[in-house]
This record gives structure tokens, C-alpha cells and sequence, in this order.
């Protein structure tokens, strides 16, 4: 069995990822391999309910290209189980922008998941954008990739996971430490 990072921890991974076929046809509902199985978000949209009457909601995780809209899916949250972004190269960052939107502006609670051309130089940012699980690429050794967790200790930006930039909580610690003497 495959593993993941989620949580910053290496975990078992027992979904699978369906994709198109070659000539970009979609693979029929009762062709799909057995077991939870995260469906691009065409097949998704062309079979819901079949999906989900064969499968249940617990079973089910949609992926989304850097192309598709994040919007297209929120009335979906309660019947899916994880939402997972595709990196299909390296130098596509579009999913960035998916994630922080499926958190900030949709409010997405579940597991976002980074799946594709996923390597340790991207997992810090990712996290900072939302993702919570990370499909390492098959061939980077996913426990070296926990060490990007710890490279960096200090974020100059904001972001989904600290929204205030540095000079702000720089701020915010002087004045508590000002109210602390002057109390």
C-alpha cells in the first residue's frame, strides 16, 4: 500500500486515484476499482449519484485539474470525502490558489489533498495555502520530505495558516509586552 503525508505524519494511503484515459475518455461507473477512489471532477459532475449510491459519500474524493473552478463543487462538501488538487508539473501553481480558495472564501473543513508532481521543496507551501495531505511523487523518498516541514521557522508572508504578515505580529508582541509592564 501506498503512504501519504497527512498531518505532517507518513500514513497508509488506501484511496486511489482514477484518471482519464489517454484519449481523455472517462472510465465508466462500474469499471472503477474497488475500494475509495478519488474521481476527476468531470466524472464526478457526469455521475454523482451513481457514485454515491454504489459507493456512499465516506468512499468518494474528487480531484481538481489547476483549470477547474473551485465554486463548482461547495454544494458537494457534504458528500465527499476529501478534495484533492492536481500538479500535473512542477511549475504549475494554479492548485495554490485552489486551496486557499476552497479554505478562505468557500470554508472547506475536510482533507485537501496534494496529488501529482508533488516534492518536498513545495509541501511547506502547500501547507501554508490549506493542503493538509500530500501524495509525495512515487519516485522522492516521502520521509526526507517530512524535513521541509522544518527548514524554515519564520514566515515573512500571510497566508491561509498565519494570516497576519511578520511586522504585524511583531506588533501585536510589543504591545503585549508594553501592556505587561505598564500593568
Amino acid at each position: 500500500m501506498a503512504s501519504i503525508i497527512k498531518n505532517r505524519k507518513v500514513v497508509s494511503d488506501d484511496w486511489t486515484v482514477v484518471r482519464a484515459a489517454e484519449d481523455g475518455t472517462l472510465p465508466a461507473v462500474d469499471a472503477l476499482p474497488a475500494g475509495k477512489i478519488i474521481v476527476p471532477l468531470a466524472l464526478w459532475q457526469a455521475s454523482r449519484h451513481a457514485l454515491t449510491a454504489a459507493r456512499g459519500a465516506a468512499a468518494i474524493g474528487v480531484w481538481l485539474a489547476g483549470d477547474s473552478e473551485p465554486a463548482d463543487i461547495v454544494g458537494d462538501f457534504d458528500t465527499i470525502a476529501l478534495i484533492a488538487v492536481d500538479f500535473p508539473v512542477f511549475r504549475d501553481g494554479r492548485g495554490y490558489s485552489i486551496a486557499r480558495l476552497l479554505r478562505e472564501r468557500y470554508g472547506y473543513k475536510g482533507e485537501i489533498r496534494a496529488i501529482g508532481d508533488v516534492l518536498r521543496d513545495q509541501l511547506r507551501f502547500y501547507e501554508r495555502c490549506g493542503f493538509d495531505a500530500y501524495a509525495v511523487r512515487a519516485d522522492k523518498d516521502i520521509h526526507d520530505a517530512l524535513k521541509a516541514f522544518t527548514e524554515f521557522t519564520v514566515q515573512y508572508q500571510g497566508a491561509f495558516d498565519e494570516p497576519r504578515p511578520l511586522f504585524r505580529r511583531r506588533e501585536a508582541a510589543q504591545a503585549a509586552a508594553a501592556q505587561k509592564v505598564s500593568a
